[in-house]
């Protein structure tokens, strides 16, 4: 599996084009002419996805803006995460999404409508917002940083596909001009036949030309040089906002009784910050934290939102050209800050944002303060050009959506999880489907208990998903030091295992670790051994593992789960096919 998470695109398999950086000099100004380009051509990605993401959560418009503005002007100022970009992600809809309509349904008189139930769901959900920004500070103040490394990796990508799947159902009722249905992701998709029976043609050609736009034009930027630095999302603004003048979208929806029912429709903000604030902003309503599904969308809130920003962040160290790390305590203390602020005007969660965050590395940004200049770009103009957003159709938004979402359930990551092994593909497709037919929460919960029922099968003690069972004993040279590990190396017990090999880093050469006596050694820590590999590499010192050979793998990949069951002449190397 992929080590990067998020929520749009893989990239721990990326090599970076600068296999020899540039002399980086730290600060503002030796590095302004690089950030203040990467960060403009990062805010032309972000204004429509800004966008879409907001509407596909039923927030308006205009919050997911605020979202990408707070993320890029505070956190930068706060966390060390030099490459990053702060703002909405695809990844967090369903949990947003949900969080509105169930909360809106709870709040709402019987009876009530969906607009309705949007209504009373929105400020509700931002109260839970809140409440999960001050736990995510909470989470950095205890310096709970790690706790992205104990979670098992194939249920999340396992959760990321099942909202990959989500997104496109739901998205693909807008390119046809339609809302999504409300309720579990599996009714959407069971719905997805009203599309073409009653979706309506002309918006539905603007969709559908907005998509082949998504998915031909990096196929044309391969080829065509100057055409690289240009977004394929804004080549699909620059024709579709001109088809739905020429099909006269807004005259078609006035028809219908609401005149931007087609199009974005964000308020004009610098009057309304003077006369009407509730037009651009909304204050959160905590009422909803006393329910049972508040306090389940605190915890989603707060758990997913942190535990997708610190892998993503993750991902980008790795292909961040200085070889940087983002330290995940003072990371995370931004992100909740930045949150609870959001939620506290009405605005989305944010995450650290891999695909934004991977154009600002491709873009020849430095530093952090391309993240800062992404959130100014993005404020200029929302307040300086709020009449070009309108004229933005949502069809188009939502094909952005739909592609969104193929990148996030892409038949590539069934076809990686299978070669990986049987077990892995077992525990993906139950996620998936336990996500589609209950929730985010019920799926990942049964993804984990299944891996662990897994892991006891192929010989894991219970007791070993409690502690590691490390023994240390030193070689004659004090350079060097074994480390002996007995019963099994699990997810749950990686930090103890990481811990106890950084500790006898110090002050050594290298560190030997034998895996011999092991019953089982599962993906997630195969995985995490090799990025640890490196990290140590990287300061001229060697992890160097044996005993493997000693063990069964579940599959010919190179990070296959490992039973200690059989001698085997599997090669050793952590290094990826």
């Amino acid at each position: 599996m992929q080590s990067s998470l998020n929520n749009e695109t893989p990239v721990a398999n990326h090599k970076s084009s600068h296999t020899a950086p540039p002399p980086i000099t730290p600060g503002f100004l030796p590095n302004i002419k690089f950030d203040l380009l990467s960060g403009f051509l990062v805010f032309l990605i972000a204004m429509p996805l800004c966008l879409g993401i907001a509407q596909a959560s039923n927030y308006p418009p205009i919050a997911g803006i605020w979202t990408a503005v707070i993320g890029g002007l505070l956190t930068g100022f706060l966390s060390n995460s030099q490459l990053t970009i702060k703002g909405p992600a695809a990844g967090l809809i369903v949990i947003v999404e949900g969080a509105v309509l169930e909360l809106g349904r709870e709040a709402a008189p019987a009876g009530a409508d969906f607009a309705a139930q949007v209504q009373y769901g929105y400020p509700l959900a931002l109260g839970v917002g809140v409440t999960a920004g001050v736990i995510q500070i909470l989470f950095g103040l205890l310096k709970a940083g790690k706790i992205g490394e104990m979670v098992p990796l194939t249920p999340v990508h396992g959760m990321l596909a099942a909202i990959g799947i989500t997104i496109m159902a739901k998205s693909l009722f807008v390119v046809f001009g339609l809302s999504a249905p409300s309720g579990a992701p599996i009714d959407a998709i069971a719905d997805i036949p009203r599309v073409f029976t009653n979706g309506n043609g002309t918006i539905a050609v603007v969709g559908f030309t907005s998509l082949a736009i998504l998915i031909a034009f990096p196929f044309l930027k391969s080829r065509i040089s100057f055409l690289k630095p240009v977004p394929a999302q804004v080549v699909v603004l620059v024709v579709g906002i001109p088809m739905a003048i020429a099909m006269g979208l807004s005259a078609l929806g006035e028809a219908e009784g609401n005149a931007m029912k087609y199009l974005v429709n964000v308020p004009n903000v610098l009057p309304a910050v003077f006369d009407n604030y509730k037009v651009a902003f909304m204050l959160p309503d905590f009422s909803g934290l006393a329910t049972g599904v508040g306090l389940k969308y605190v915890i989603l809130f707060s758990l997913v939102g942190s535990i997708e920003s610190m892998l993503s962040s993750q991902a980008i160290d790795m292909i961040d050209p200085w070889q940087r790390k983002t330290d995940q305590n003072r990371d995370l203390l931004a992100v909740g800050l930045a949150n609870t602020i959001c939620s506290a005007i009405g605005a989305l969660p944010l995450i650290s944002e891999i695909v934004r965050s991977k154009a600002n590395i491709d873009n020849g940004a430095r530093t952090k303060y391309a993240n800062m200049f992404h959130g100014m770009f993005l404020l200029a103009f929302v307040l300086m050009l709020p009449f070009v957003i309108r004229m933005i159709p949502l069809a188009s938004l939502g094909a952005m959506l739909v592609y969104t979402g193929f990148r996030l359930a892409s038949p590539k990551e069934f076809i990686h999880t299978y070669k990986i092994g049987a077990e892995q593909m077992i525990v993906f497709v139950t996620t998936i489907v336990v996500v589609l037919c209950t929730d985010l929460l019920i799926g990942v919960v049964s993804g984990i208990a299944l891996k662990i029922v897994l892991h006891v099968i192929n010989g894991a003690p219970l007791t070993s998903f409690l502690r590691a069972d490390v023994e240390i004993a030193h070689t004659d040279d004090d350079r060097v030091v074994v480390l002996k590990v007995r019963k099994a190396i699990v997810f749950a017990n990686w930090l103890g295992l990481k811990k106890a090999i950084l500790a006898q880093a110090d002050g050594r050469d290298e560190i030997v670790l034998d895996l011999s006596e092991t019953n089982l050694v599962d993906h997630s820590t195969m995985e995490k051994l090799h990025q640890l590999e490196q990290d140590l590499a990287s300061i001229d010192k060697q992890l160097r593992v044996i005993g493997l050979d000693t063990h069964t793998p579940m599959s010919l990949h190179p990070l296959a789960a490992r039973r200690g069951v059989s001698k085997s002449s599997v090669v050793l190397p952590l290094s990826r096919e």
